[in-house]
C-alpha cells in the first residue's frame, strides 16, 4: 500500500514538474528535478501516460525522442492562438524564418542578410522564447537557432531543407 502511495505521489510530482517547466525534459532531467531515481520517474511517466490516455482532458503527455512534455492536444491549438496570439511584425517574422531555415546561424550573418533592425527582432524572438543563442566557440558572436517552443507554437515537427544546400552547411 505504501509503495502505491509513493508512486502516486511521485506521479503527481512529475506531472507538476512537466507543467511548471513547460518544456520537454529527459528522464534524467525529470529525475534530478524530482530528486529520485530515473527508474522511479519512468514508472511515474507510465502512470501519467496511462492516466491521460483514459481521461477526457485538453492536456496530454507527449514523448518526442527521449523527452517528455505536458501540452495541449492539437485540437486546442486554434483556441490558444485566438486567446493568446503572438504579435510578431512582418519583419520579425522574416528574421525568424531566416533563423528557422538557416539555423543554427551566426548572428552577424542574420544582421548582414536582414539589416541592423534584426538586432531588435532577435531580442524580441529571444524574449518570446522562439529562438535561443549561444556563444560561438570560434568567435565573439552568437549562434542562433529556433527552440522547442517555436516548434510547438507553429506546430512544426521538422523544418524542410532548402534545395541545393548541403545538410552540413
Amino acid at each position: 500500500m505504501q509503495r502505491d502511495t509513493d508512486l502516486r505521489t511521485l506521479t503527481m510530482r512529475v506531472e507538476a514538474i512537466l507543467y511548471l517547466k513547460a518544456q520537454p525534459l529527459t528522464l534524467s532531467e525529470l529525475a534530478t528535478l524530482a530528486a529520485t531515481a530515473p527508474e522511479a520517474v519512468e514508472l511515474a511517466l507510465i502512470e501519467l501516460l496511462n492516466d491521460y490516455a483514459h481521461r477526457q482532458t485538453a492536456l496530454e503527455i507527449v514523448q518526442i525522442d527521449d523527452r517528455y512534455s505536458l501540452q495541449l492536444k492539437p485540437a486546442f491549438q486554434e483556441l490558444v492562438q485566438s486567446l493568446v496570439p503572438v504579435e510578431l511584425g512582418v519583419a520579425a517574422q522574416r528574421t525568424l524564418a531566416l533563423i528557422a531555415f538557416r539555423g543554427p546561424i551566426r548572428q552577424p550573418e542574420v544582421i548582414e542578410l536582414r539589416g541592423s533592425s534584426a538586432y531588435q527582432h532577435i531580442q524580441e524572438l529571444l524574449t518570446l522564447g522562439f529562438i535561443q543563442r549561444r556563444r560561438d566557440s570560434q568567435s565573439r558572436s552568437y549562434i542562433l537557432q529556433v527552440t522547442e517552443r517555436f516548434h510547438q507554437y507553429f506546430q512544426v515537427d521538422q523544418l524542410p531543407t532548402i534545395q541545393g544546400e548541403r545538410a552540413d552547411d
